[in-house]
């Protein structure tokens, strides 16, 4: 099958909260046979595909990670929102990449810090903002510098230093971003209330984010499929 297959049915299974003993009964299979298909011991045939998809309501191209839409749709640039209106009427190639990418990044990214906000707690707010701003600042320093012509006098960091030194930082916040998530103190700032964490699944983020969930789950997908290619 696919290493997909395994993942996404583990998490459609868990996400209706049912054990891996009622789902089999239900799907027909025996207990042993399903947990074989969630750790892709076994793989299935085109038949239990099919019967899987309609039991979840899902499509067979989500099943095998084939597209991050559960009813297999596939995604449009006019479908996702935009935070902004500050498009252009240019339709080139070019434009259309920046525009769709500028689109999954800031829907995605309004998700994010809606989720923040649901988490209340100020330490991860400025860490997980912190680590954004670097991303921004190291990635808008590349194609500054693109042109020898324009003044690096508008950094004050060398830019024989800079990316260096940027990447050190956003391992630095992210060790205290992942610190605080845990409920441990990092930074002078007070640890997530485990308590109060926001409860998230697929369904969950598709429910309360209907408009800007697909440019998220679009994103993951773009960004696992280049993390993969160099594992």
């Amino acid at each position: 099958m696919n290493n997909d297959f395994p993942r996404i049915i583990t998490l459609l299974r868990k996400e209706r909260g049912l054990s891996q003993k009622q789902a089999a009964m239900e799907l027909g299979v025996s207990q042993a046979l399903l947990s074989h298909y969630e750790k892709g011991i076994r793989e299935c045939g085109l038949d239990f595909v099919i019967h899987i998809a309609d039991y979840y309501n899902v499509s067979c191209d989500y099943l095998l990670g084939r597209t991050p839409d559960r009813s297999g749709a596939t995604l449009k640039l006019d479908d996702l929102p935009d935070t902004h209106t500050d498009q252009t009427d240019d339709d080139s190639k070019t434009n259309t990449l920046i525009t769709l990418n500028k689109k999954l990044i800031n829907n995605s990214v309004n998700i994010l810090f809606e989720i923040l906000a649901q988490a209340n707690n100020k330490g991860l707010t400025t860490e997980i903002s912190s680590y954004l701003m670097v991303s921004v600042y190291k990635m808008m320093r590349i194609v500054y510098s693109a042109n020898a012509k324009n003044p690096q006098a508008m950094f004050s960091i060398l830019p024989e230093l800079h990316s260096g030194l940027s990447s050190a930082l956003q391992n630095i916040i992210e060790t205290n971003a992942n610190q605080l998530s845990k409920g441990n103190s990092a930074n002078g700032f007070q640890g997530l209330d485990i308590a109060s964490a926001p409860n998230l699944s697929p369904d969950i983020i598709s429910k309360q984010y209907p408009d800007f969930a697909p440019s998220l789950y679009n994103l993951i997908q773009k960004t696992e499929e280049k993390i993969k290619k160099i594992i």
